[in-house]
C-alpha cells in the first residue's frame, strides 16, 4: 500500500506539474517532451555539467535544486536526481522547519546516491561557536553523517549585528570553519547574503581567506569595476566558490520569449540562466525550480550552454527586465549603497512583498513582523527618490504601500 501511495504520488506530480505553458516550449534542440517526463525520470538522465566550486572545491552541479519551495518533496528531489541535478540546497527554516526532513526520506528511499549528492544546509547562528551545536541538529535532522557544506544563512547586520561584518575574517569563526572540517561532519564552511552590505560582506570574506563559498544574491547586469564586481573579483582571486541565487526573481513579468533568444532555442529564463552561466567566476545558480517543467527548462539550459552570451544579448535581457514590473531590484549599486545607510528595511519588505505576490507564501506576513518596529517605518524615508536612484527603477513607494496593505 505504501508503495503504491508513493506511485500514485509521483505519477500525480509529474501528471500536473509536467504540462508546459504554449509560450514556455522550448526549440527542438533543447527540448524534453512533457509526455516523455515519467519515462526520463524513470531512466534517468547523465549528471549535469560542474564547475569547480572555487579554486580547492570539488566539481559541483552548474545548477542546483533547492530554496523554500512549496513543491519540495521526495518527488521533487527525485525528479531533479532524475534530471541529472546532483546539488540540493536546504535550510533549517525551510519548509516551516520540514524540508530537511524530506531530505532525510529522500536519503532513506536512495542510501546509495549519498556519496554523488553535494548537500548544503543553512542555519542563523548568533556567534560563531553555536555553529557546532547547529550543524549536529541539521545532520540529525537531514540523517546523514556529513554535509557537504555548511552556510550562515543570509548574513546581516540587522539580523546578525554589526560585528557579523568581521565573521568573514576573524579568528573565531576560522577556529569554528577549522575544527568543524577537521571533525569531518562538514566538507565546506561559508554563508548566504542578499543584504544591502553584501559588498562589505564578500569583501572581508576576500581578506579573511579561509571561507569556501559563498551564495549571494546575483544579477549578470552589474557594472564592469562597480563595488560588487570587485568584491566578485576579490572572492575569486581569494579562491572562494561563488554560488548564485535569486538571479530570476526580478523576471515573473518579463516577456517569456524573445525572438532573438528563439534562435538559440531559448526562453527568455533560459537566457537568465546562461547570462549567469557566462560569468566564469559563478560555480553554480539555486533556480526557484517550483514544478517539473521548471527543472525540465532549466536542465535544458544547462545542458544546452556551451559559450558565454554576447554583449547585445546581455544588454537585451536587462532592457528586457527594466522595461517589465518588479518586486526586488536584482542588486544595483544605489540601491545597496542606500540600504546599507538606512534602517529602513525597504530590501527585505520588497522580498517579503515578493514571496507573498509571486508565490503565495503567507509566512512572509510573518517575516515581515519580525523585522524592528523601526526598520519597517518608512516615515522620513523618501521612497520616491529611492525608486529613481534604483538603476533598475524598482517602484519602492507602491512596493511600501502592497507591504503595508498585505500585512498590516
Amino acid at each position: 500500500m505504501k508503495a503504491q501511495k508513493s506511485t500514485l504520488s509521483r505519477r500525480n506530480f509529474l501528471r500536473n506539474a509536467m504540462i508546459a505553458p504554449a509560450g514556455l516550449a522550448l526549440a527542438s534542440s533543447l527540448s524534453v517532451k512533457a509526455e516523455d517526463a515519467a519515462t526520463t525520470a524513470a531512466a534517468g538522465a547523465p549528471p549535469v555539467p560542474t564547475r569547480k566550486l572555487g579554486k580547492n572545491g570539488p566539481d559541483v552541479s552548474m545548477l542546483i535544486l533547492g530554496g523554500d519551495l512549496p513543491a519540495y518533496s521526495v518527488e521533487h528531489l527525485d525528479i531533479g536526481w532524475s534530471l541529472g541535478i546532483r546539488y540540493f540546497d536546504t535550510a533549517s527554516m525551510y519548509g516551516g522547519g520540514n524540508d530537511e526532513l524530506k531530505v532525510a526520506d529522500w536519503l532513506t528511499k536512495y542510501p546509495e546516491r549519498r556519496k554523488d549528492l553535494f548537500l548544503v544546509t543553512k542555519d542563523h547562528p548568533r556567534t560563531p561557536e553555536q555553529i557546532f551545536d547547529m550543524v549536529d541538529r541539521r545532520l540529525e535532522k537531514l540523517k546523514t553523517s556529513y554535509l557537504d557544506m555548511f552556510f550562515i544563512h543570509g548574513i546581516n547586520a540587522r539580523e546578525y549585528g554589526e560585528d557579523s561584518l568581521n565573521w568573514p575574517k576573524s579568528d573565531a569563526l576560522k577556529k569554528v570553519a577549522d575544527k568543524l572540517k577537521s571533525s569531518g561532519k562538514v566538507k565546506l564552511v561559508g554563508f548566504s547574503c542578499h543584504d544591502g552590505q553584501a559588498n562589505e560582506y564578500l569583501t572581508a570574506a576576500a581578506q579573511g581567506g579561509f571561507l569556501d563559498a559563498i551564495m549571494v544574491k546575483y544579477t549578470p547586469f552589474f557594472t564592469k569595476g562597480d563595488g560588487f564586481d570587485k568584491a566578485l573579483d576579490a572572492c575569486h582571486d581569494a579562491g572562494i566558490g561563488l554560488v548564485a541565487m535569486k538571479t530570476l526573481r526580478n523576471a515573473a513579468d518579463a516577456p517569456k520569449r524573445l525572438p532573438e533568444f528563439d534562435k538559440l532555442g531559448l526562453t527568455t529564463h533560459q537566457a537568465l540562466l546562461q547570462a549567469c552561466w557566462s560569468d566564469p567566476r559563478i560555480s553554480a545558480v539555486c533556480n526557484r525550480m517550483q514544478n517539473a517543467d521548471n527543472i525540465q527548462t532549466s536542465v535544458a539550459a544547462v545542458r544546452g550552454y556551451k559559450a558565454p552570451l554576447k554583449m547585445s544579448q546581455l544588454n537585451l535581457l536587462q532592457e528586457t527586465l527594466m522595461a517589465s514590473r518588479r518586486a526586488i531590484c536584482p542588486g544595483c549599486p544605489a540601491c545597496n549603497k542606500i540600504g546599507a545607510e538606512l534602517d529602513f528595511a525597504f530590501g527585505d519588505i520588497s522580498r517579503f512583498v515578493m514571496y507573498y505576490e509571486q508565490d503565495g507564501d503567507l509566512r512572509a506576513r510573518a517575516q515581515y513582523h519580525q523585522l524592528p518596529a523601526a526598520h519597517r517605518d518608512a516615515s522620513g524615508v523618501d521612497l520616491a527618490a529611492l525608486r529613481d536612484a534604483c538603476q533598475f527603477k524598482v517602484d519602492y513607494p507602491e512596493i511600501i504601500r502592497r507591504a503595508e496593505r498585505y500585512f498590516a
